[in-house]
C-alpha cells in the first residue's frame, strides 16, 4: 500500500459522520474470538433497559470491541506491514462498522430506570420518616417507628 493510500484509509476511518449509513458487520472476529456482532447489538438494544447481569457482558463487550479497533487501526498505521491496499479498505470498513457497533452500544440506558425508581422512592420514605421523627419530637438515632415517649424497651 502507497502511503497516500494508507493515509486517506486513516483519514476515512477517523472522519466525523464515517458511520452514517454504515452497517454493524454480522459477523467479526474480536481478540481472537468469533462472534455475532449485529444479533448481540440488536439484542441488546431490544429491550428498553440493560439488566444489570447484562451491564458487564455489554461493558466486556465494548472494551473488546475497542481493543479490537485500535489493533485494526494500528495494522493500517504500520508501514513495516505488507498489506495491500484492498486489505486496508477491508481493514477500514471493518473499524467503520465497529465505530457503528460502540456507538449503537453507547447509546443504551446505562440506568435501570425501575432500579432508579425503587432508589429514589426509598430515598422519600426515609426523608419522610427523618421528617415525621423530628416534627414529632424523636429527634435521637434510637427512635423508630412505633417507639413511644418515656416508654422502656
Amino acid at each position: 500500500m502507497r502511503e497516500f493510500e494508507r493515509k486517506q484509509l486513516l483519514e476515512r476511518i477517523e472522519r466525523e459522520g464515517a458511520t452514517i449509513g454504515a452497517d454493524i458487520p454480522d459477523r467479526i472476529t474480536v481478540q481472537g474470538e468469533e462472534i455475532d456482532l449485529q444479533e448481540f447489538v440488536f439484542e441488546i438494544r431490544r429491550r428498553e433497559t440493560v439488566p444489570s447481569g447484562e451491564r458487564e457482558r455489554v461493558e466486556r463487550a465494548k472494551k473488546n470491541l475497542r481493543r479490537e479497533r485500535l489493533q485494526r487501526k494500528q495494522r493500517i498505521e504500520d508501514e513495516e506491514a505488507d498489506i495491500s491496499f484492498e486489505e486496508g479498505e477491508a481493514l477500514a470498513q471493518s473499524i467503520i462498522g465497529i465505530d457503528r457497533a460502540l456507538n449503537a452500544l453507547e447509546q443504551l440506558g446505562g440506568v435501570d430506570i425501575e432500579g432508579e425508581a425503587q432508589a429514589k422512592e426509598a430515598a422519600d420514605r426515609k426523608r419522610w420518616m427523618k421528617f415525621l421523627q423530628k416534627a414529632l419530637g424523636h429527634t435521637d438515632d434510637d427512635s423508630g417507628v412505633g417507639v413511644g415517649r418515656g416508654r422502656s424497651r
